[in-house]
Parts: structure tokens; C-alpha cells; sequence
């Protein structure tokens, strides 16, 4: 359970910076929700998943896919 919250973590980090582009420096309504809701979800799922993961790992998982998903 704790890797499926890791990757709901991911997934939502990705859905939140995608939309940050195009909510055009927060003046665009629903891209703007969304951004907040994606990184506002993917704290939650990480912090969830660090409940049996450690720290070092799951950061590193976290941020290196999400980085390698945006580019």
C-alpha cells in the first residue's frame, strides 16, 4: 500500500506542475485550482506513505520520476 500512495504522490505532483504552466501565473481559475489541488494531494499521498517508507527513499523516488515525467 504504502508504494501505490507513492505513486498517487507522483502522479499528482506531475498533474499539478503541468497545469502551472498554463495557469499563467495563477490568473487562469481552473489551472490554478488544479495546481493546488495536484501539490496539495501529492503532499498528503507522500506523507501518507511515509508512515512505512523511509524518508531518503521515498523523496528520491518521489522527486526523481516526478522530474523525469515532466521532462
Amino acid at each position: 500500500m504504502p508504494w501505490f500512495l507513492l505513486g498517487l504522490a507522483i502522479v499528482t505532483e506531475v498533474i499539478g506542475t503541468l497545469a502551472l504552466k498554463t495557469s499563467n501565473g495563477f490568473t487562469v481559475w481552473l489551472p490554478s485550482i488544479i495546481v493546488v489541488l495536484g501539490y496539495g494531494l501529492s503532499f498528503w499521498f507522500l506523507s501518507l506513505s511515509l508512515k512505512a517508507l523511509q524518508v531518503g527513499v521515498a523523496y528520491a523516488i518521489w522527486a526523481g520520476i516526478g522530474t523525469a515525467l515532466i521532462a
